[in-house]
Parts: structure tokens; sequence; C-alpha cells
């Protein structure tokens, strides 16, 4: 596979790779401490490839993805590591750096359209926008391309809706627009944080089609963060699993599914409803909470939750390593799943 999961050296002077990540570590001064929302993640990305980000709510998904964006507040929050995007160090950057780089080269689609788009502008001045600082094109041909764009992303009458507010859109409509606005400057990266959040399932494979299909248009990488499995399945290159801030798997997508190591990566499986299984069918949860961040743990974070987990699990933090029969498959456990028998892991 393209992308090495884990840094290797020698991927960090290969060309084709656009994002290089290397124990990046991100963490907030809060009234209980130091919270580490990220935990020394290391990876690489080439051009045109699609990473999925998994994990629970608060397992430091969208940390990460602020933080290779360098969207971080200044105060209060220290990040460690390196994070190199397109040749350029990200961490430490200053804003005059990083205001040719948002938008123009790296762009977000946020969760929620409603709270990132401005009430009370118009719809084609905050598409224009970006595209009159960072293109220098004129009213006009901001214009006609911020018109072009809302056609590509299927917004029905876009030039009625160019002078709409956007509280007079649909949901769907919005998270368009939203897909319109983070493509407008033509981004080699697109980092898109639970983009089809209460979203009908209906619409929530229409915006992830329509992602699909921009970004084989236009040749562009694409980071896809998800609390689900199910949605990154076949959407994407290779998936990291994300558990209190740090990567406990990462694997091309394909082996992932038919071979994953960690137990947390199947508890996620197992409690993703699949159409297959009967109606009422009482679904199966992840038993126990996520550990508090800003309490200093030995051991295994998921050992608490784990029904595989031993006392070694619950004392000695285990490293990512490689698979023995995969070198792209790396997994952060004492007892994978791959090594125990299939009655005992089913």
């Amino acid at each position: 596979m393209s992308m090495t999961p884990g840094l290797d050296r020698s991927a960090s002077t290969d060309e084709s790779a656009l994002l290089e990540v290397c124990n990046a570590s991100t963490t907030f001064a809060t009234d209980r401490g130091s919270l580490r929302a990220v935990d020394d993640v290391s990876f690489v990305m080439k051009r045109g490839e699609t990473l999925g980000i998994v994990g629970e709510s608060g397992s430091g998904k969208t940390v990460l993805s602020r933080s290779i964006l360098g969207l971080l507040p200044r105060s209060g929050v220290q990040q460690e590591g390196s994070i190199v995007f397109d040749g350029t160090e990200i961490v430490g950057a200053p804003d005059k750096v990083m205001r040719t780089i948002w938008g123009a080269k790296m762009a977000m689609v946020f969760q929620d359209p409603m709270a990132s788009l401005n009430p009370v502008v118009r719809i084609g001045r905050q598409i224009t926008e970006s595209l009159r600082l960072h293109l220098d094109l004129d009213r006009n041909e901001a214009k006609a391309t911020a018109l072009s764009l809302l056609e590509q992303v299927g917004i029905p009458s876009p030039k009625e809706r160019l002078r709409s507010y956007p509280f007079e859109l649909s949901g769907g409509m919005r998270q368009r627009v939203m897909i319109a606005i983070a493509l407008a400057c033509g981004p080699k990266l697109l980092l898109a944080d639970e983009p089809t959040t209460g979203l009908d399932v209906t619409v929530q494979a229409q915006i992830l089609d329509l992602l699909s299909s921009l970004q084989k248009e236009r040749h562009m990488s694409v980071i896809l963060v998800s609390h689900d499995l199910g949605v990154v399945a076949s959407r994407t290159d290779n998936i990291a699993v994300m558990y209190a801030g740090k990567v406990v798997e990462i694997a091309p997508t394909a082996t992932l599914f038919s071979s994953m190591a960690m137990p947390y990566t199947k508890a996620l499986v197992d409690s993703t409803p699949r159409l297959s299984q009967p109606s009422h069918l009482r679904l199966s949860p992840i038993e126990g909470r996520p550990p508090d961040m800003t309490t200093a743990r030995q051991g295994c974070a998921f050992a608490p939750r784990c029904s595989f987990a031993t006392d070694r699990c619950r004392s000695e933090t285990p490293p990512l390593v490689r698979s023995p029969s995969n070198p792209f498959h790396r997994f952060a456990c004492w007892n994978p799943l791959n090594s125990i028998s299939i009655g005992e892991s089913s």
C-alpha cells in the first residue's frame, strides 16, 4: 500500500508524501490538570489517498485533525512532535504562514455547517471571499466560480442560492455549501470531520458519494473523521483507529476488516448496526467508559473495558508494532485477536 502506517524515516524523503505526522502530541491546560488529547501519533499520507480516522467521541480524532490544520488556540495548548504538510512544518508555524495554507492548500469540512457558516452573510459572499483572497479574482470572476462550485456540489437553482442565507437551506444543502467553500481554491488535502452527522441516511450517502467523486476528479487527499467504521469501510484506502489520544491500530482498509488485531477495533465493528441483522436485535455497546484523560494511568488505556486484558495489559503500555504478516498493519496490543483461537475471539 502507498501509505506507510507509522512514520518510517525513508518515507520522509519520498517526494510523493503530502503529509508526514511524526510523534505529534497535543496537550490542553485545564482546571483539572493537563489533558493530552493527542498522544504520540505518527503516519504518512501520499497524494490522492483517503485516510479514515475512527474512534469513539473523545478519542482525539477532531483534535488531531485540527492539529494537522493548525487551527488550535495559541494559549493553553502545547504541541510537540512534527506535522509537515507539503514541505511546510505546521507545528509552531506563524499565522502569516498558515494564512497561505488555510483554504488554498488545506481545507476542512466541519461537523456542524450551521455553526460554521456565518448566519448573517449570504452564501455567495461566503464562497467568493476565499476566491478573491487566494486566487485574486475580481468580483465577477469570483461570482462565476462560486456559481460553478454550487453546480458541482449538486445545489439546485444555484444562481438563486447565492443570495440565500444559511438558515434558508436544509441541513444537506448547508453541508454541500461547506464542501463548496472548502474546495473553492483547489486544496491538496481536505479534512472532513463527521461530515454527515445529523443527516438522514439518504443524504449521508449523497454527501459521501459527492466527496468521493470530487476527490477523484481533483486527485485530492482526504482525511475522513468518523466514529462509524461502517462509514469509512468502502471510502478509504487506510484506517487509523484512535483511543485515548493514541493510534491503537492502523492498516490498509481491507486488511483492517479481514484481520483486525485490536480488541477495541472489533468492539467498534460489533457496535455498528447492520441492515442484514434481524429487526429489534439488541445492539452491542462497548461496555464501560473511556478513560479520564487528565488522570495518569498505567498500561493499555483500553484494558479496563477489554475482556482479553491481563495483568501485563494493566501495568505496561503496549507499543505500536508491525504485524508479522503485513508490514503495513500496526497495532498496540499485548493480546492481539489474531493470536487467539477463533472460538475465543468470536
